[in-house]
C-alpha cells in the first residue's frame, strides 16, 4: 500500500485540530474560511480533478484566492502535479509553460467563478502536450524559472520537499498557529507558497488574503487585520517608509523581507517609523530557505544572517573571498524539468549562483556569477562599485551594471538614487579616487526610483538593455 502523501497527512493532523477555527481572513477582517471549510471545498475540487490520471500537470493562475489551498489539497488526493502560474504571466509565457510542463488543464479566475478548464482552452491553440513520465519519484509541485534558453524551466518537487522547507521555516523565524500571516506576496511565487501557503496546511497558521499592495493599502490591512506576522520584499518596506500618517501596528511583531537585498537605509528607516526591526531572509526556488538574519543585529550591506534550521551551506572556493555555496537539506528539489543540470542540482544539493561572503556573524551577499562584470579581461564585482556609491554622501541607492563596450568588452554604469546636489561629474571622481580604473564607473544614471521586476528584484541585464544606448 502506497504510503499517505505526507502534506496530506500533515494536513489532516490540523484539520483534527483547528476544525471550524478561522483560516482565511479578508483584508477588511472577517473570516473567509475555516480550516472545515477548506476540506469541504477541496472536496468539490477533486471531483473536477481525479478524471485527470496520476501525474497529469494542472496549471493554477489565480491570483491570491482563496481557493488555493483547496485546490492545492485536490491535486494532492488525486496524485495530479500542480504548477502554480502568476496572474502577470502573459499568454505567450504561458503557452510555453503550458507546453514544457505538459499542461492538461489550468484553474483560472474569471469574474467571482472559479474553473478549471481543460489546457486547449487556455492555450493559444497549441497541440495538446503529453503527460511527462515521471518515473518512481512522480513530484507533487512543478516550480516555474527561467531556462538557459528562451524556453522556460520547471523545478520538481515532492511533497516530503516541501513539507520540510516549510518546518524549516517555521521553526527558524517561530512562525506558530497563533499567528496571522499577511499575504501581501504571491502565493505562486515560491517564497509566498513557502511561507503562506504550506504553514497554513501542514502548521494551522491562519492567513490574511491581499490583493491590493498599494502601498497606503498594505498599511491599513496590516492594522486592521492585526496581522502578526508580514513577508515582504523591499520594494514593500520602501514604499511604506514614505506614507505619512500612518496607523499603529500593535500586533505586528515579525517583519521578513526576502527576494532582494534590503538596502540598510530602508531598513533603518522602517524601524524608526514603526519601531520594528525587519529580518532578511535568503532562499531560492530550487532549495526554499537558505539564511535568515535572526537577531538583527548586524548592518552590513547585503547581510543575511545564518542558515536556516536543518540547512548546511558549504563553501565551494573555501579560500576566496567571495564564492558560490553548496545547500543541503531535506527541502532542495530532485531536478530540473525537462533538461537535468545535475551538477546545480540534484541529490540533496543546490549551487546557486549568488557569490556569498562568509563572516563571523553569517553570510553576506555579495554579487552573482553572472553579474561580474568583464572590463578588458578583468572582472568587476559590481557589490563593490555599489559599496563606494553608498559612502558618498546624498547617495541612498545604487545598482551598478555592465554596458556593451567596443573597446573594453564592458563598461562599468550605475543606476542612483541620490539627494538633488549629488552632481554625476563629483560622483565620478569620487569612485575614480576609491576605486580601481577599470571598477570605476563611465557613467551614472540618477533615477527617482531603482526599477525592479514583478517580483521586487533588481535585474542588472534590464538595466543594461534600458540604459544601453544613453
Amino acid at each position: 500500500m502506497k504510503p499517505q502523501d505526507p502534506l496530506l497527512g500533515a494536513w489532516e493532523e490540523t484539520l483534527a485540530r483547528k476544525g471550524d477555527s478561522p483560516a482565511i481572513f479578508s483584508t477588511r477582517g472577517n473570516a473567509v474560511r475555516s480550516f472545515r471549510e477548506i476540506e469541504q471545498q477541496m472536496r468539490v475540487f477533486e471531483g473536477k480533478i481525479d478524471k485527470f490520471p496520476a501525474g497529469s500537470v494542472v496549471a493554477v493562475q489565480i491570483g491570491n484566492d482563496d481557493a488555493w489551498p483547496a485546490i492545492f489539497l485536490a491535486c494532492l488526493r488525486c496524485r495530479v502535479v500542480v504548477l502554480p502560474l502568476d496572474e502577470s504571466v502573459g499568454q505567450q509565457q504561458r503557452d510555453a509553460a503550458f507546453k514544457t510542463c505538459g499542461v492538461v488543464a489550468a484553474a483560472v479566475s474569471g469574474g467571482r467563478d472559479l474553473r478549471i478548464l481543460p489546457a486547449d482552452t487556455v492555450r493559444a491553440g497549441l497541440a495538446q502536450a503529453a503527460t511527462p513520465q515521471w518515473s518512481d519519484n512522480p513530484p507533487a509541485l512543478l516550480k516555474l524559472t527561467s531556462g538557459t534558453t528562451a524556453m522556460p524551466r520547471a523545478i520538481r518537487f515532492r511533497s516530503e520537499q516541501l513539507l520540510a522547507d516549510c518546518e524549516q521555516i517555521c521553526d527558524t523565524m517561530a512562525i506558530e498557529d497563533v499567528d496571522l500571516n499577511f499575504g501581501a506576496i504571491p502565493l505562486s511565487h515560491s517564497y509566498g507558497f513557502s511561507n503562506l501557503l504550506t504553514p497554513l496546511i501542514a502548521r494551522g497558521v491562519p492567513l490574511v488574503l491581499s490583493r491590493d499592495r498599494t502601498p497606503r493599502a498594505l498599511i491599513v490591512d496590516l492594522a486592521r487585520t492585526g496581522a502578526t506576522v508580514f513577508p515582504g520584499t523591499p520594494v514593500f518596506y520602501q514604499a511604506l517608509v514614505e506614507i505619512d500618517d500612518v496607523p499603529a501596528l500593535p500586533e505586528l511583531r515579525l517583519c521578513i523581507s526576502a527576494g532582494a537585498p534590503l538596502p540598510i537605509a530602508a531598513a533603518r528607516k522602517f524601524r524608526e517609523k514603526f519601531n520594528l526591526p525587519i529580518h532578511s531572509f535568503y532562499g531560492a526556488s530550487e532549495c526554499g530557505g537558505i539564511c535568515y538574519d535572526r537577531e538583527v543585529a548586524n548592518e552590513s550591506e547585503g547581510f543575511v544572517g545564518q542558515p536556516m534550521k536543518n540547512v548546511a551551506l558549504e563553501l565551494v572556493e573555501s579560500q576566496a573571498t567571495s564564492t558560490q555555496v553548496r545547500v543541503r537539506s531535506a527541502a532542495v528539489g530532485d531536478a530540473y524539468f525537462p533538461e537535468l543540470e545535475e551538477e546545480k542540482l540534484g541529490h540533496g544539493c543546490f549551487v546557486p549562483d549568488d557569490l556569498l561572503e562568509k563572516t563571523p556573524a553569517g553570510f553576506r551577499l555579495v554579487g552573482r556569477v553572472s553579474d561580474l562584470i568583464n572590463v578588458a579581461g578583468r572582472k568587476v564585482n559590481p557589490a563593490e562599485v555599489e559599496a563606494c556609491l553608498l559612502r558618498f554622501g546624498g547617495v541612498r541607492e545604487a545598482v551598478v551594471f555592465g554596458r556593451k563596450s567596443a573597446r573594453r568588452t564592458e563598461e562599468v554604469a550605475a543606476c542612483v538614487v541620490a539627494e538633488p546636489n549629488v552632481h554625476e561629474a563629483v560622483l565620478l571622481q569620487f569612485c575614480r579616487e576609491t576605486l580601481s580604473s577599470w571598477q570605476a564607473p563611465k557613467r551614472i544614471f540618477f533615477v527617482a526610483r531603482i526599477p525592479v521586476t514583478e517580483r521586487g528584484k533588481t535585474s542588472r541585464r534590464e538595466l543594461a538593455q534600458r540604459f544601453a544606448d544613453r
